[in-house]
């Protein structure tokens, strides 16, 4: 198992933000007051009043595996997760370090492979990755930034005890939530959202599309022309896809409306082909491109892989950021820290053991009643074993899978994730978060305050996915702690 910094602690107790029971934190005091004041029935009416407002708007997500309509209304709970100015300025210190080493990787691993060299990282667990692509060998990419938009999912577990637990480099997802969150706080609770100094998102948009543009080819002359690429309609994400595109103010387009001429990027518009500079595309490498990846994609656009390698073209995220998406990856990001940037990793890995290793195999299947099991290219809370809360058979079924493909899998301690107060039916019960905070990498790094706060609304559940019965909340980073006057979003 590779070195990680610290060993997480594994309360009885979950540690709940609030600071409850005890002393309540500073950063709740107004909460804590807040609840205390306001009837449940009134609470009860604005939740019902949030969930109007967001069907209304069509926020919604899609459950393919269920059945019959697929979308659903992404649960909200109106009770914000509050983080202090001390916690989120570690947080985006740990950020920033880490996504500039992630993005260190992948240049190396598609040019010099001096990290595969040194022995830090086992070769053939880059170089035979299916996220690893070596049509990118050798391409040098603006900036040499290749995960333009990351989302770190980070989980915390005591008071100054925050861990990652994985990173989103390919197309991650959930942004479009934070946003309409906040804006769903600010009109349902005025009052008490002026009671806070509350630091603002709404400049996300803005962000991005400074990012985007950041990253535009040596060759564009003038303004760049960027359009967002989404799968179609039919895909689970495709609410954020246009929700993004029409608060940038650029276009969205599926790949049959782009065309490639000599190796040059167009749209098609009605007033007739217009260049195209850069691609925030929300489509996995496979479907990009039928000449260079799967033959059979109907989705992407023939060419547009040679208009990318030709410098015509930006790709956001670039091809081949997959490799550092994989969780048999992910407990060697200590290591590049230390070895790209000379510096002690901010936030630490949860320990994980890697199935493809013997001992840490042997040791997992001894102890699979203790431990969460993950798929190294799983998402969405899929294809994972939370062993304290599965039954003897679930876990000899997981036992069989280990033992049949044990390179396809990692497995990690079962940690008590923080609980923040949560409104559900009956009343306001502590339910286990995660935290999704999204940096945007280009000739800058930028970091929006918060992210998306994901939650467990099951009792006692520790999946927070929104396709596993989860739902999200309004995150705040607070500018200073106390009473403060109305402010920006």
């Amino acid at each position: 198992m590779p070195d990680t910094d610290t060993t997480p602690p594994a309360p009885v107790v979950a540690f709940d933000e609030t600071g409850l029971p005890g002393e309540c934190l500073p950063q709740y005091d107004l909460i804590r007051r807040w609840l205390d004041e306001t009837p449940r029935d009134f609470i009860e009416l604005k939740r019902r009043e949030a969930e109007l407002l967001f069907r209304r708007i069509g926020i919604t997500f899609a459950v393919y595996s269920e059945g019959g309509n697929p979308e659903r209304l992404i649960p909200f709970d109106i009770i914000p997760r509050v983080l202090d100015p001390a916690e989120w300025t570690m947080m985006s210190r740990g950020l920033t370090q880490r996504v500039k080493a992630l993005n260190a990787f992948m240049r190396d691993i598609y040019h010099e492979r001096e990290i595969l060299h040194a022995g830090k990282i086992p070769a053939e667990l880059v170089l035979h990755n299916d996220g690893f692509r070596p049509e990118m060998q050798g391409f040098d990419v603006p900036h040499d930034t290749y995960a333009h938009i990351s989302g770190i999912d980070m989980v915390r577990v005591g008071p100054k005890e925050f861990f990652v637990l994985e990173d989103n480099c390919r197309t991650p997802s959930g942004v479009s939530y934070m946003l309409e969150n906040r804006e769903a706080m600010m009109r349902l609770f005025p009052d008490l959202y002026s009671r806070h100094r509350i630091a603002p998102v709404s400049h996300y948009p803005e962000e991005l599309r400074d990012t985007l543009r950041s990253v535009a080819p040596p060759n564009c002359e003038g303004e760049p022309t960027i359009v967002l690429l989404t799968p179609g309609a039919n895909n689970s994400a495709y609410y954020e896809h246009s929700f993004l595109a029409d608060e940038m103010g650029i276009e969205l387009v599926e790949g049959v409306d782009l065309v490639i001429d000599e190796n040059i990027v167009y749209m098609r518009t009605t007033e007739g082909l217009r260049r195209v500079d850069v691609i925030y595309r929300r489509l996995d490498d496979d479907y990009l491109d039928p000449l260079t990846f799967l033959p059979d994609s109907l989705l992407g656009t023939p060419g547009l892989f040679n208009a990318y390698r030709s410098g015509n073209v930006t790709l956001a995220n670039a091809v081949g950021t997959g490799i550092a998406d994989d969780k048999a990856i992910y407990p060697f990001v200590p290591a590049m820290i230390k070895f790209y940037l000379g510096e002690e990793p901010i936030l630490s890995n949860v320990p994980t053991y890697r199935c493809s290793e013997k001992d840490d195999l042997a040791y997992v299947l001894e102890h699979l009643d203790a431990l969460v099991v993950k798929e190294t290219r799983g998402s969405g809370g899929y294809g994972m074993l939370v062993g304290p809360h599965a039954t003897n058979a679930e876990r000899q079924m997981f036992a069989a899978k280990l033992k049949a493909k044990p390179y396809d899998y990692i497995a990690q301690p079962t940690l008590a994730l923080s609980t923040c107060p949560t409104f559900v039916e009956n009343g306001i019960a502590p339910r286990h978060v995660d935290l999704r905070p999204f940096v945007l990498s280009g000739k800058e790094i930028r970091i929006v305050p918060g992210g998306l706060t994901r939650v467990a609304l099951r009792g006692g559940s520790l999946v927070v996915n929104s396709s596993q019965g989860g739902g999200t909340k309004d995150t705040w980073v607070l500018e200073s702690v106390g009473d403060a006057e109305p402010h920006r979003r």
